[in-house]
């Protein structure tokens, strides 16, 4: 009884194992489905396409020629112009990413290393602003920048970018939190003031946790699609989300292919900079919320 029990734990130990990496896999398939079934279309000719088949490879012609031909027409199309809206995206992304990582660490250093009065409960009204969904304040904004003009610029898109975000300034806090407080003293005794210990030692220290806030914001901007449909006016200044809503209603309809091309052109930034960046999420969230 005693020599088959280790055997009997093994063997429920080995069984767990497998059901949760085959329901893990699973998942995977389900959420990879879309977008093999977007790549695929992609890669096919328009009649090839138009037909309803499980094939994930094209019947008509080779994939690099249908892959060339196809990014040809998307790219070059002279009433849907891709390259601008990319110009566009880049330029909102950047600023974007820049003025919220910049904000929102030094709001969270700010609760996070700092001693003063009456920070917990405004750290509070902070993360309460974390449950007020974007339709409440789009009125306000929208009068706002109306106010100052910017309205059909793409100020509205980036300008907000630089007051930072609660999640961005919590998840920052956290990370600051892990970081010993020894090195501040150290630096105070050296002479070092706070804005010196912020640049010189927390942003050092903090890299993979600001890449991590660059990362979901850039992802969040580059998909953002209602706040440029909002306050951008002309077509010369849209996005590339907008561009390839703009590109589906195109003339009451675009070949599948062509769409799920731009589709592809628009995803697969965002996969190639996660699969670049992936090894700083997972350190980020390895020691992000050790203190609280």
């Amino acid at each position: 009884m005693s020599s088959s029990s280790p055997k009997l734990g093994l063997q429920r130990g080995t069984f767990a194992r497998v059901f949760v990496f085959a329901t893990l896999a699973l998942i995977a398939i389900i959420y990879l489905t879309p977008l093999i079934w977007m790549l695929s279309t992609s890669l096919k000719t328009p009649g090839d396409a138009a037909r309803a088949t499980l094939s994930l490879l094209p019947a008509e012609g080779d994939i690099v020629s249908n892959a060339r031909s196809n990014f040809s027409q998307v790219w070059n199309d002279p009433t849907v112009r891709f390259p601008l809206y990319l110009r566009n995206t880049l330029i909102v992304a950047g600023l974007s990413v820049i003025g919220m990582t910049l904000s929102s660490a030094i709001v969270a250093y700010g609760f996070a290393r700092l001693e003063w009065r009456g920070k917990k409960p405004l750290f509070a009204v902070v993360l309460a602003t974390m449950m007020i969904p974007f339709p409440v304040v789009m009125g306000p904004m929208f009068l706002l920048f109306s106010w100052l003009g910017w309205i059909g610029s793409l100020k509205p898109l980036w300008v907000p970018a630089f007051f930072a975000h609660a999640f961005n300034v919590f998840m920052l806090r956290q990370f600051f939190l892990g970081i010993p407080r020894e090195l501040d003293e150290a630096a105070r005794i050296d002479g070092c003031s706070n804005w010196g210990i912020f640049w010189r030692i927390i942003v050092p220290l903090s890299k993979p946790a600001l890449a991590v806030v660059a990362l979901f914001h850039f992802v969040f901007v580059w998909n953002d699609f209602l706040a440029p449909l909002i306050f951008l006016r002309n077509q010369d200044q849209f996005t590339l989300a907008l561009g390839l809503q703009l590109y589906q209603s195109k003339a009451g309809q675009t070949p599948w292919n062509l769409l799920m091309m731009a589709s592809t052109l628009v995803i697969a930034p965002i996969l190639a900079l996660f699969l670049l960046t992936q090894g700083l999420l997972v350190k980020s969230v390895a020691t992000t919320g050790i203190k609280g």
